[in-house]
């Protein structure tokens, strides 16, 4: 059966799935897309097709298979081998259910279709059966909508750890007061999320916050979210530092970089230059009268990297390399995804470093997000709850692969 779905259905649906998007958000990107609504239901609108049912049965076949292999001997004497099965079911679980569901359903609406055929003029029968069609086919508009988004392609390195940093941007003091003030937002925004985080590398500014600051985040599904606050970050408001009154604009800008290992990235060890020299500062007579600090130069990208955080040269050494390959990977990783986003025409944003993303009004208390063109209260974003900003995001990337795929469908 084909159901048509409009775009309404859909944003009443995705905060349903495993991203959490508030309603608040669902109503702003209702008004917000109202222009768009008739490109957009097109996109929306394929009932599932053989492909795609095809694809869900292979998908239940392979879940299926791997929830057997848990009671296999040999992979539950081996950890790792049943780690990675138990999480490769995992990732197919939910549209599974799903799946399972919708057959489920379809069974009770052809039984209820066969009642009405068979109430021949009993009225009471009729409608009981007319009743039961009409509560089945929205749950089954439901399914189909859920089913298509779990479907879509996923970013492969949305279930990463990353390395987040912060560098100021124009605008001298107050530029670097003001990546202090993004790093407080994200530090409450890790801790609401229940992930961790450790500051690895910094460099203070000459009148607080900081001129560079480097954080390890580790959690469930932290590149998928995170990924979104990647660009350059605009404030507007009068600095501490300012004797006359004056509003002043400036930048810092922020890099999510997903955490890899040598398999990921292969570094010849002839690219690199690695010097030690003395930490100094605070951590007693060890930090400033041996070696600890590490300068690591990567000579192919120019890449530098000052390691001073830990109390051993070892350490820090471990330290640089692995913040070395997290940017190597990003750089790669960038590349890639601004061939994908050109070949799509997205309007989502680069996702580059370069990009403008928001700007933070003072006098208006007014955080403006110029990707999707929305505003928010500016205290909500200091506070640290950006989940609603960073659902929008997702929303809205979801909506253009929605949309890639009906052009897919039409084009075949």
């Amino acid at each position: 059966m084909r159901f048509s779905l409009a775009l309404s259905g859909i944003l009443l649906l995705l905060p349903n799935l495993a991203w959490g998007f508030s309603p608040a958000v669902v109503n702003n990107r209702r008004s917000t897309m109202a222009s768009t609504t008739m490109t957009t239901t097109t996109a929306l609108s394929m009932a599932l097709d053989k492909a795609m049912i095809g694809r869900l049965d292979g998908i239940r076949r392979s879940y299926q298979a791997l929830t057997e292999r848990l009671g296999d001997p040999d992979v539950l004497e081996d950890s790792k081998l049943l780690q990675k099965v138990m999480s490769d079911r995992a990732s197919s679980e939910e549209v599974v259910m799903a799946y399972e569901e919708y057959c489920r359903l379809l069974e009770e609406l052809e039984g209820a279709k066969e009642l009405f055929q068979e109430a021949g003029d009993d009225p009471e029968l009729k409608e009981m059966a007319r009743a039961e069609i009409k509560e089945i086919e929205p749950q089954l508009e439901r399914l189909e909508a859920e089913m298509k988004i779990l479907l879509l392609p996923k970013d492969p390195n949305d279930n990463r750890n990353i390395m987040l940093e912060i560098r100021a941007g124009t605008g001298g003091s107050e530029a670097s007061i003001f990546a202090g003030d993004l790093l407080d937002v994200y530090r409450k925004y890790i801790s609401a999320q229940g992930w961790q985080s450790t500051i690895i590398d910094s460099s203070p500014g000459d009148d607080g916050g900081y001129k560079n600051v480097v954080m390890e985040v580790k959690g469930d599904m932290v590149y998928s979210k995170m990924k979104w606050e990647a660009g350059v970050h605009r404030v507007q408001r009068v600095p501490a530092t300012e004797s006359q009154g004056r509003v002043h604009t400036s930048t810092a800008t922020v890099a999510i970089m997903p955490e890899c290992d040598e398999v990921d990235v292969n570094i010849d060890p002839k690219d690199i230059e690695i010097s030690t020299m003395r930490s100094g500062g605070a951590g007693g007579q060890n930090v400033n009268k041996v070696e600890t600090a590490v300068d690591l130069l990567h000579k192919p990208t120019g890449i530098r990297i000052k390691c001073t955080q830990e109390r051993s040269q070892l350490k820090n050494k471990e330290l640089a390399m692995k913040m070395l390959m997290s940017k190597l990977y990003d750089m790669e990783n960038e590349k890639r995804e601004m061939e994908e986003r050109a070949r799509r025409g997205s309007q989502v944003g680069t996702g580059g470093r370069s990009e403008k993303i928001r700007t933070y009004n003072w006098k208006d208390s007014r955080c403006s997000d110029h990707r999707i063109q929305q505003n928010y209260p500016l205290s909500q974003f200091l506070n640290g709850d950006i989940d609603p900003m960073i659902s929008a995001m997702i929303m809205k990337d979801q909506e253009e692969k929605l949309q890639d795929l009906a052009q897919e469908a039409a084009a075949t």
